[in-house]
């Protein structure tokens, strides 16, 4: 059994070059063989959907089953230039545009440490643009510029799924001590000792920094790094059903995202850049 619905690309023994398009599920994916990795990107979202360094088990989630229009569930989707509901137009897309439009790939190269892309979004006056480094680690950073002639209000985030043996098994270590805000219970909250997730979770925390994901059944330690994002959320449905997703596959995954201006939007003054980052590596 295939630990990834997106290895189905990888299993063949011919020779494939780096960088290959191919139609999947009604959209454009772009596959990556390098030597150092494997990974999946969307034209839509110019969204990471896989992302396997050699020798090593998936890092990232994706749902078997893509509805035939809407945003793709799993990987890194890009919640820009909102993420969550939008703070006053209620019928607007959750976590905004980006994930639901098709991103132009500006750049992409290999070099014997790995691959690098650059994926753009240019939307009204405003401009995302998303580097991607992929080989042993990944990276993603994402910069928003705005050029209209007054400040304008924004929030974004890197929301990624990341593939785990079983929700049961997992724990976060890091987050011991940080604030925050539980959305399910509707109240702040703090974080003592790791973080385990198998029973529901939508918290919102202040910290910045490294977290390890901490996987026994796989023999796997996780570094995430949300960078100076101002927010790290932490996220699984628990027994909620999700839409496309069937309920074996819920307990693949958690979310540990970075994210800026949730609560309070960030406001963006003309010309002035916004910046997010994930980093993501194996701990030995």
């Amino acid at each position: 059994m295939l630990e990834h619905p997106l290895q189905r690309f990888f299993t063949s023994r011919r020779s494939r070059p780096t960088f290959e398009w191919e139609r999947y599920q009604l959209r454009d994916v772009l596959i990556i063989d390098h030597p150092q990795c494997e990974a999946v990107f969307s034209r839509q979202g110019g969204q990471l959907l896989h992302f396997q360094p050699r020798g090593q088990k998936p890092w990232l989630w994706c749902a078997s089953h893509w509805p035939q229009v809407g945003a793709i569930r799993g990987g890194v989707p890009v919640c820009w230039p909102w993420y969550g509901r939008h703070p006053s137009e209620g019928v607007w897309p959750a976590h905004g545009w980006a994930r639901l439009l098709d991103w132009k790939l500006i750049d992409s190269r290999e070099s014997e440490a790995g691959v690098s892309l650059h994926w753009r979004l240019q939307l009204w006056d405003w401009q995302a643009d998303l580097h991607a480094e992929l080989g042993q680690g990944m990276e993603l950073r994402l910069t928003t510029r705005h050029q209209d002639s007054e400040p304008c209000q924004f929030s974004h985030a890197l929301h990624a799924y990341w593939r785990i043996s079983d929700v049961q098994e997992v724990a976060l270590e890091g987050l011991d001590g940080a604030q925050g805000y539980d959305q399910l219970s509707r109240q702040a909250c703090q974080q003592e000792g790791d973080l385990r997730v198998a029973g529901g979770c939508q918290r919102v925390f202040d910290h910045t920094g490294p977290l390890q994901l901490q996987d026994q059944a796989w023999q796997r330690r996780l570094g995430i790094d949300t960078g100076d994002s101002a927010n790290t959320v932490v996220w699984h449905p628990g027994k909620r059903p999700l839409m496309g997703v069937a309920g074996s596959e819920a307990g693949g995954f958690v979310c540990v995202e970075a994210a800026s201006g949730g609560s309070e939007s960030l406001s963006l003054a003309p010309g002035e850049r916004a910046e997010l980052s994930l980093q993501a590596y194996l701990v030995h």
